[in-house]
């Protein structure tokens, strides 16, 4: 069944990670099914569905959003059921979403003096300057990691500072680019032995950079600044960073790819420690 499934949003051009996802959603729901019931699972049923969600608010604890990814995937799996005529109606539906109190701290939590300590420690210690290079571009341009090592040789210009990106839900945008990603780009490039690869980021023996070689640089470098970033901490660091800089939420929004401008609003609000401080002061 997860196979078919798999076809299924194939078919509805999801991207790869989306699928994957929900694949390990929908897996996850399947094991505890079979485990709580020692049957084997035939079709999603109303009870079933509400006593997974209990399920995974009490017992796992998870957090409201990741309840809300299960249920998610779950949502879609019911649309496959029924396509499939193996179950004639919804069971589940976003109501079924745990709500979430409105963060009111900007979702940042590093700030420049991390970013450049990071920079400066992989610029140290690796001998490639393509790994300088990925990380300035998240740190700086806004890019999701996906974003970033998909980028293609044909899809940026250093004389105009332009990159054509190919963001979430296969929406393209135009990413402007400062002077620290247009050094490290250029160094790069410099580095970048002639390849028959289109793609941007690539290993010695041509294969395109992925995720994994990504996290690892991360678990390294994070250890060694003595604070844990992650690829998605750098975006943060861009939207809160821009804007205190004088960028506009409007043009904040257009450069990270948020399709939602209540996402770009977020970093308008004062971070953890500003917070804090403020809360000392009643």
């Amino acid at each position: 069944m997860i196979d078919e499934f798999r076809i299924y949003m194939d078919k509805e051009e999801k991207t790869s990670n989306t699928i994957e996802s929900y694949i390990q959603h929908v897996r996850g729901f399947l094991k505890w099914f079979n485990e709580s019931k020692d049957l084997e699972f035939k079709k999603l049923h109303r009870e079933n569905v509400k006593d997974y969600i209990a399920y995974l608010k009490t017992i796992k604890k998870l957090k409201p959003s990741s309840i809300n990814s299960k249920i998610g995937a779950l949502i879609k799996f019911n649309d496959f059921l029924i396509e499939n005529k193996i179950q004639d109606g919804l069971v589940i539906s976003k109501k079924d979403n745990i709500k979430t109190q409105q963060q009111y701290a900007s979702l940042a939590t590093i700030d420049q003096n991390d970013v450049e300590k990071l920079r400066q420690l992989i610029l140290d210690n690796e001998k490639s300057s393509r790994n300088h290079a990925i990380i300035t571009l998240l740190a700086y341009a806004g890019l999701r990691i996906s974003e970033a090592i998909n980028i293609k040789m044909s899809e940026f210009n250093l004389s105009s500072r332009e990159l054509i990106v190919d963001g979430k839900g296969k929406k393209t945008r135009v990413v402007f680019i400062n002077d620290k990603v247009h050094n490290a780009l250029r160094e790069w490039l410099r580095e970048r032995k002639a390849s028959d690869s289109e793609n941007l980021f690539i290993s010695n023996r041509d294969n395109p950079v992925n995720r994994t070689v990504v996290n690892k640089l991360f678990n390294k470098y994070s250890k060694m600044v003595g604070k844990e970033i992650t690829p998605h901490d750098l975006r943060h660091f861009f939207c809160s960073y821009a804007i205190s800089r004088g960028m506009s939420v409007h043009e904040v929004a257009n450069q990270a790819g948020h399709s939602n401008i209540h996402t770009t609003l977020l970093y308008t609000n004062p971070n953890k420690n500003e917070l804090k401080e403020k809360m000392n002061l009643l």
